[in-house]
């Protein structure tokens, strides 16, 4: 299939806000989608704002240089809305011969960034202006190819956004029984009744200064885990890592109930012998101890097993027998222990750290082990289908770059 110039399907668009009509104002992310605007629009004259209608894409030239990738942006959104006079927007002239959305597709290509960039470097202009955007050869097949290019893609991106919702759902339902159960004390009692309404014994808790039920008890983490942790990175750095292998797990993976598989690092056994002492385990704890992401928090899924953590990642194993691994998870997930953490590892002279000593000190409210056997048995099954759910995202996710790179063959790619 020839290529064709992008310049001949495309056109500059300038409508302005000039009756202030339109007040929703976009920004542009480098995820090419609109993102809501943070500017303080106070007092802001907005008719010089320029308008997006849908179907219209809108772009940032000026930042290709910068942050080497082309932010633009087709509204989808399912409204008009306004963006900033310094950006470009652009329509297809007929789309007839070429749809909006196919369009967006080649734009989401990484060659497509690439080439940008490219282009800003050769430039004689000094960037990647419209000029070169027109320049930009692509595959035009049949409108009806085209569409059945877009429906796939969509399907993936619909399916990966329908398990996103489902994660949310169960966690927020993880959340809310954490709380109930635990911090507002109504797990069940041995009737089945919720245990502080049917009038559960509390006893008045002089370290915390508040009542808790009987039979709990304030413990540090170190009482209750057989192994806190952290290794390091193996010599030579990112250069020693391999393709495949054992699976070293760094602060870029761990987020707060979530495990992102995005530049998982891999090392081979003799490196991995060598931090044989941070072996993460099925259900060990992960949590970040340095930087930004400090004290995020999150557990190890299965699939990652066999791996090690490096050394701005802290493994926290709890005693087998204390059926408290998703218990502490949720806890240190929560507000309150966030809070404590990131004041813990604010208190340092140096940058934001969390220490092993500060991890096996931390005060954990730890309830009775019936009411710990049975939450983990509730929440477990939950986790399990967010981990299968976020995986099947994962491989979706892979699937999409397939279609997107294999757009410049033709080539179709099997769901």
């Amino acid at each position: 299939m020839s290529y064709k110039l992008l310049g001949e399907f495309i056109r500059k668009v300038d409508n302005k806000n000039k009756d202030l009509k339109i007040l929703n104002l976009q920004g542009l992310s480098m995820s090419k989608e609109f993102r809501k605007s943070t500017s303080n629009i106070v007092g802001t004259d907005l008719s010089n704002y320029k308008i997006v209608k849908q179907g219209q894409f809108c772009c940032d030239f000026m930042s290709v240089i910068r942050v080497h990738k082309f932010p633009v942006v087709l509204n989808s959104l399912g409204e008009d809305v306004i963006i900033s006079p310094a950006y470009v927007v652009f329509e297809i002239k007929d789309e007839k011969l070429l749809l909006p959305e196919y369009l967006m597709l080649w734009f989401r290509r990484s060659e497509f960034d690439r080439y940008a960039d490219f282009r800003c470097d050769s430039s004689i202009r000094g960037g990647f202006q419209w000029e070169e955007l027109c320049e930009v050869e692509l595959p035009v097949p049949s409108i009806e190819e085209q569409q059945k290019i877009v429906d796939q893609y969509q399907w993936v991106a619909n399916k990966i956004k329908v398990n996103e919702q489902i994660c949310e759902k169960l966690e927020a339902t993880a959340q809310a029984l954490y709380k109930h159960w635990f911090v507002d004390f109504e797990f069940p009692n041995e009737e089945g009744k919720p245990y502080k309404s049917s009038g559960g014994k509390m006893i008045f808790n002089e370290e915390l200064q508040k009542k808790i039920p009987n039979g709990w008890e304030v413990k540090s983490l170190g009482e209750i885990c057989s192994k806190i942790g952290s290794g390091s990175t193996p010599s030579g750095g990112k250069e020693s890592y391999c393709k495949d292998g054992i699976s070293l797990i760094r602060s870029m993976n761990v987020h707060d109930l979530e495990f992102v598989f995005d530049d998982l690092a891999f090392i081979n056994d003799g490196q991995a012998r060598k931090l044989a002492n941070v072996s993460v385990e099925k259900y060990d704890l992960l949590i970040n101890i340095t930087g930004v992401s400090v004290a995020r928090c999150t557990i190890v899924p299965t699939e990652v097993i066999p791996a090690r953590v490096n050394q701005h990642v802290m493994l926290i194993r709890p005693f087998s027998e204390q059926f408290a691994n998703y218990y502490l998870l949720m806890n240190l997930t929560s507000v309150e222990s966030k809070n404590i953490l990131l004041g813990v590892s604010q208190s340092g002279s140096t940058r934001e750290a969390i220490t092993k000593s500060d991890i096996e000190k931390f005060k954990i409210l730890m309830p009775i082990q019936s009411s710990l056997k049975s939450f983990q048995k509730n929440i477990e099954k939950s986790f399990e289908m967010i981990n299968n759910a976020r995986t099947q995202n994962q491989k979706l996710t892979h699937l999409q770059s397939l279609l997107l790179s294999r757009l410049a063959r033709m080539e179709a790619v099997e769901n």
